[in-house]
């Protein structure tokens, strides 16, 4: 089982997934695996590219991941440029399911700067009667998309974000399907309340595939109390939950999550100072007092 296991991780040729053994836990969240994420139309402060990028530095971020709405298309140009002025990787981008118009000035600018980086893709029910017609109707609509990808040496990462393609098991059989080099997953934790105890199981099934995993506090049902989006240390199988993560062989990019109401630097720096008060207990350590929140209670 184990050869067999080994062969399908060297075929998969995204580098950021592959490591045979377990890191220490400090080196699996180490700060230059830290990606800052869903920081840009949840900004309470509505930083524009150099305000971001400034506070990005501050808080000690190598590796950004850039998600937008419309009106935030005509300043990814200028960003791209400070972030590369700063030394900061652009590590992924929201990216749409298709190559309108939008996706087209994203792949624009990502041409301009020679980026070759991730786009994240999301998707709702692709339709179909039953489970082989969804399989190949998502497939069908993300072929072009990756092909685009692979042309300028992006990759694509299925992003889930709830539903039948929200399934990692449902994202397995579909990049099966595409049997293209560069189509791999990207998972949330805010979206795996219904993963938490299968987790193990689910994370050894997608560490072919990973290409990123995105942290947050973790409560048994918290997207159905409130609690969906907490801060890391705020749930309680936080520490459960990035114990199998360091145990796994994941080596790739640690996603820390933004996404409130909130001053983006707040809940970044929130979510940071409850992975410093996890980490050590993982390396078998006493915990020291837990931190004290500025965006949560």
């Amino acid at each position: 089982m184990k050869p067999l296991f080994l062969l399908a991780v060297s075929a998969f040729t995204v580098a950021s997934a592959r490591a045979a053994d377990p890191a220490k836990p400090a080196d699996v969240f180490a700060p230059d695996k830290l990606v800052a994420w869903c920081i840009v139309p949840f900004d309470a402060k509505k930083r524009g590219p150099a305000e971001r990028v400034e506070m990005l530095q501050k808080l000690g971020f190598k590796r950004y991941a850039y998600d937008w709405r419309t009106e935030h298309l005509p300043t990814f140009d200028e960003e791209v440029a400070l972030l590369k002025k700063a030394g900061i990787e652009l590590t992924a981008v929201w990216f749409p399911a298709n190559l309108g118009t939008d996706a087209q000035k994203l792949l624009a600018v990502l041409k301009k700067h020679d980026i070759k980086t991730q786009l994240w893709i999301t998707m709702g029910d692709p339709g179909g009667t039953d489970q082989a017609a969804k399989v190949e109707n998502a497939a069908k609509v993300l072929r072009p998309v990756a092909e685009a990808a692979a042309k300028q040496g992006c990759t694509v990462g299925l992003y889930n974000h709830g539903g039948w393609f929200g399934e990692p098991e449902n994202q397995i059989v579909v990049i099966e399907l595409l049997k293209l080099k560069n189509v791999g997953i990207v998972y949330n934790q805010h979206h795996g309340h219904d993963h938490f105890d299968r987790f193990p199981k689910l994370l050894e099934a997608m560490k072919p595939h990973l290409l990123a995993l995105n942290l947050n506090g973790s409560v048994k049902g918290g997207d159905r109390a409130g609690k969906k989006i907490v801060p890391l240390a705020g749930g309680e199988l936080d520490l459960q939950l990035l114990a199998v993560i360091a145990k796994s062989g994941y080596a790739g990019p640690i996603g820390i999550l933004g996404h409130t109401s909130d001053d983006a630097a707040e809940r970044l720096a929130d979510n940071l100072d409850g992975l410093k008060w996890l980490v050590p207990q993982l390396g078998g350590k006493e915990p020291a007092d837990k931190p004290k929140y500025r965006t949560w209670k």
